[in-house]
């Protein structure tokens, strides 16, 4: 794996996305349109915002045909932040919104009132071991409770905990923090700004792949 397509649908910070693929000898290049995506090996879709305007964004584009197309083929694939949650069949922000349906499972807000925890959420906080065994993933030498810089107001609430990587903490509620299903990895958390444990993620998918 070399070249990364990184996906800008007009809604995300793509600058440290680019920086730490570069930090680990990645080849990152933006894509906006499906004929761009041709000759990446990997990609990654970032996000930081409301889901239905990030969706509208990406089938504005018919990037999100291409997503799921390029998923099939294998080829490694990772969502951060917003970039996670459009995986999930639909959200509940602002009304029903339909996602990429790549995962099953649905986006639900934060709950208020949890212990006196302020939404949005713009904090570091711990990343813990779920049932899967964190060797040969992205997590692979990262140590159980690291913490990581998030930034969100939503959460995605799995069907099942079959393709949960990790959990996170808000108060009373225990959330999907990360995702592994086959080719697709996907964080809630932000590697990219998440210091040396965040590149370590970077340089452990390029490596696996």
């Amino acid at each position: 794996m070399k070249n990364v397509a990184i996906i800008d649908y007009s809604i995300g910070n793509l600058f440290s996305v680019q920086q730490a693929c570069k930090e680990v000898g990645l080849n990152p290049f933006l894509v906006s349109t499906p004929k761009e995506l041709k000759s990446a090996d990997a990609l990654i879709l970032p996000g930081v915002g409301a889901f239905a305007q990030g969706m509208q964004n990406l089938v504005t584009s018919g990037l999100d045909e291409e997503i799921k197309s390029f998923i099939k083929t294998g080829k490694p694939f990772m969502g951060i932040c917003l970039g996670m949650q459009l995986l999930l069949k639909s959200s509940a922000e602002f009304g029903e919104s339909k996602g990429l349906g790549i995962i099953d499972g649905i986006v639900r807000k934060l709950p208020d009132n949890n212990k006196n925890l302020p939404v949005p959420k713009i904090s570091w906080d711990e990343v813990n071991e779920k049932d899967i065994s964190w060797d040969n993933t992205p997590l692979q030498g990262i140590k159980n409770k690291t913490d990581f810089y998030f930034v969100h107001s939503y959460y995605c609430d799995l069907s099942s905990t079959e393709n949960e990587l990790s959990y996170t903490t808000h108060g009373e509620l225990n959330y999907c923090s990360s995702i592994l299903k086959d080719n697709v990895f996907a964080t809630q958390y932000h590697p990219e700004k998440s210091s040396k444990s965040g590149l370590q993620i970077y340089q452990n998918w390029k490596d696996l792949n």
